[in-house]
């Protein structure tokens, strides 16, 4: 598994796309964060805390990310090397697992820049260094497992058809449906939008931005991970057989 996440590292930083992605993320996030009018503008809220950053973040990850992940096994379908990489010494889980992996690390390479933003954050606030770490802290952990269920769900879509593009408007929509669309359903279905919430992202991610981990939302994000790669790992058996 090790050597398809190296592949993995070594392809995306052997083309643009590996540079692409973290200059898009950091150069967005920035535009948004202190440059651009608007609510994310976090010198205009009136608040030195990073929550313009982690309201902003998913939406941009929601097209970062099945950016990434799109050519994972559709580039291999295309390229006609899928039935030579299920024929290697590797169960599909592992080479699920080394391309899911593969696909993360790139994300977290973006993501570990923003550190420089809770320094930044912090001289600001009055007294200095009052920023409520447990929040941000709590915010990044979330939005580690966040990554996590995009990618699962970007390697998945990424088997359904051999055109890039297929894959990422697919995972797009998914990413997309997941995060927002049961916070929306729930809004016009009355007496259940507390359950229907909870089947999204959005209310789990929230509830780890409040500086406290609930078992559940880690159990939560870690089953949506595991049902989109059980899924993949199905479609490559299919294929192989």
């Amino acid at each position: 598994m090790k050597s398809i996440v190296v592949r993995e590292i070594k392809s995306f930083f052997g083309s643009p796309i590996g540079y692409l992605v973290i200059a898009v993320f950091l150069i967005g996030n920035g535009l948004f964060l202190w440059v651009f009018e608007g609510e994310y503008n976090i010198l205009n809220s009136g608040f030195a805390d990073l929550s313009p950053f982690f309201s902003l973040a998913p939406w941009i990850l929601i097209f970062l990310i099945p950016a990434v992940t799109m050519r994972s096994f559709s580039d291999e379908k295309k390229q006609g090397t899928l039935e030579l990489l299920l024929t290697k010494p590797l169960s599909i889980w592992q080479i699920v697992n080394g391309k899911f992996l593969g696909s993360m690390l790139l994300i977290v390479m973006a993501i570990i820049p923003t550190f420089i933003y809770v320094w930044v954050i912090s001289g600001l606030d009055s007294p200095e260094g009052n920023i409520d770490m447990g929040s941000t802290m709590g915010s990044y952990f979330g939005l580690l497992f966040l990554i996590s269920a995009y990618s699962a769900i970007g390697i998945f879509t990424s088997t359904l058809s051999e055109n890039q593009i297929v894959a990422f408007i697919v995972a797009v929509f998914l990413c997309f449906f997941f995060y927002f669309g049961f916070e929306s359903v729930a809004t016009i279905v009355p007496g259940f939008q507390g359950l229907i919430s909870s089947i999204g992202m959005q209310d789990h991610f929230k509830s780890m931005s409040r500086g406290v981990i609930d078992t559940r939302d880690v159990v939560y994000f870690v089953s949506i991970t595991f049902l989109f790669l059980s899924f993949t790992v199905y479609n490559l058996k299919s294929i192989k057989s």
